[in-house]
């Protein structure tokens, strides 16, 4: 993808206008299960077709399109089968799979096609709908997979040795609260947001044996109360969904339940200063213009001034770690 640094020509705008291409290429064979079907073995388009109850017209310029991107390889010019990066992303049973969120992006597509609309009325699309359950699914499975990638590193350069309870507030199936505690072992954590992720925060708790540690408060930050006292807080990925002023309520609410000197940890992806880069930010601000009414990338200049006004001080961000899309850590400690 194109950044500001990027000398333009012809051939560099033709490929940006058309790279969503290449995107729904990936997607449509994320959603036939194309890789998982692959991994066993080389196969031809026509047994794919077979396979899949399709034509083989379809499947088979599907595949070419894939080895072209180099997902997957095509021997004897007929029998097709995974990169080793397909098998380890791409099939199904693969512990690093990283379909959910892939299919979460193909959901959001639709939304994308009417950008412009959103633009002009200011305020989000009406999308297709594939259903609420599967959306939801994805979108869950997706944030898991990738939170999978990030805490345990999160969790091994965060201090917090003499720390108790832990907040993780909107923690969905509470990854994150997992590693904290498994890197911790004096800690408890609760895990709070709405009873539909509960079902599989326990289960992801149960499944690296500290649902002993771990405790699950169903409510929604904006409206309900927030139940306990705690002496350390994670908010990863929730302030971009919100507008400033509802921001700083969540922050404030969250102050609220946190002891002197307990710790407020954010992770985002943020914006620089004049707010035109680094490029994930600056359009991910118009992926929540198309989803909700008010959400947006910020700056850490922003972040850092909401968290000074609800009473949260010794500002500084988590060293040693950048995540993806331009995403980091910024500690701070309630006075």
């Amino acid at each position: 993808m194109a950044d500001k640094g990027t000398e333009w020509d012809v051939g560099k705008l033709l490929g940006v206008s058309h790279s969503y291409w290449q995107s729904c290429t990936v997607h449509a064979a994320v959603r036939l299960g194309l890789f998982t079907l692959l991994h066993d073995g080389r196969r031809s388009a026509g047994e794919m077709a077979k396979t899949l109850d399709c034509k083989e017209r379809g499947v088979s310029h599907l595949l070419n399109g894939l080895a072209a991107m180099g997902l997957v390889v095509k021997k004897d010019g007929a029998l097709y089968g995974n990169t080793s990066f397909a098998d380890t992303f791409l099939v199904k049973s693969s512990p690093q799979y990283k379909g959910h969120i892939i299919l979460h992006h193909h959901h959001l597509v639709d939304g994308w096609a009417q950008l412009d609309r959103a633009i002009l009325h200011g305020h989000p699309v009406e999308m297709r709908s594939y259903g609420e359950e599967d959306e939801r699914r994805s979108f869950q499975l997706g944030m898991f997979n990738l939170a999978m990638d990030n805490a345990p590193r999160v969790a091994e350069l965060v201090d917090l040795n003499g720390r108790k309870n832990l907040l993780d507030l909107g923690g969905g199936p509470g990854t994150y609260a997992v590693h904290f505690c498994l890197t911790n072992p004096d800690l408890k954590a609760t895990v709070y947001d709405r009873l539909t992720t509960r079902p599989f925060a326990l289960e992801t708790a149960e499944r690296f044996g500290v649902e002993g540690r771990i405790t699950f408060q169903v409510g929604d930050f904006n409206e309900d109360k927030i139940e306990g006292r705690y002496d350390v807080a994670w908010l990863s990925q929730i302030l971009h969904s919100y507008g400033p002023q509802v921001c700083e309520k969540i922050l404030a609410k969250t102050v609220s339940v946190m002891e002197s000197g307990g710790q407020v940890m954010i992770h985002e992806f943020f914006l620089n200063e004049t707010m035109d880069g680094p490029l994930f930010p600056a359009l991910f601000s118009l992926n929540m213009l198309i989803n909700n009414e008010q959400g947006r990338s910020y700056s850490e200049k922003e972040i850092r001034q909401m968290m000074l006004r609800v009473g949260i001080g010794d500002i500084r961000r988590l060293e040693s770690y950048l995540g993806p899309n331009d995403s980091y850590v910024l500690c701070g400690t309630v006075n």
